[in-house]
C-alpha cells in the first residue's frame, strides 16, 4: 500500500485501491490460495507509471513547517468557532465564508 501511493502516487490514483483491495482479498481467501491477488497486485504495480509528487510534496509540507518563522501559526481566526461569547469578541469565526452557500467566494484556508 506504501508503494502504492508513494512510487506509483498520483501517476496512477487507483494503485491504492489495487493495494487495498488485494490485502482485503488476502485477508478474506488466506494462504495459499491468495497467492494469484498478490501476483496481479504486484505486477499492476510494476507496471504502473510512477510519480513521487505527493512524497515530494509531503516531505516539502514538512520541511516548510519545521523551518517557519512563526513556528506553526495557529488557525486563522476567521476558521476557528467560537463556542463562546469571549472567543467572538476576539474574532473567532469572524468574516467566515460558508462556500457552500457562496462556492464562487474565495477564502483562505493558512496563516498569513
Amino acid at each position: 500500500m506504501r508503494f502504492a501511493s508513494e512510487d506509483v502516487g498520483l501517476a496512477d490514483p487507483l494503485a491504492l485501491n489495487q493495494a487495498v483491495s488485494c490485502y482485503q482479498a488476502c485477508h478474506f481467501l488466506g494462504m495459499p490460495e491468495c497467492n494469484v491477488f498478490l501476483a496481479q497486485c504486484v505486477a499492476y504495480l510494476a507496471m504502473a507509471p510512477k510519480s513521487v509528487a505527493v512524497y515530494r510534496a509531503i516531505r516539502a509540507q514538512q520541511k516548510a513547517v519545521k523551518e517557519s518563522e512563526g513556528q506553526n501559526e495557529g488557525v486563522p481566526l476567521h476558521l476557528r468557532n467560537a463556542p463562546t461569547n469571549l472567543m467572538k469578541e476576539i474574532g473567532y469565526g469572524k468574516d467566515y465564508i460558508y462556500t457552500p452557500d457562496n462556492p464562487s467566494a474565495f477564502q483562505s484556508y493558512l496563516p498569513p
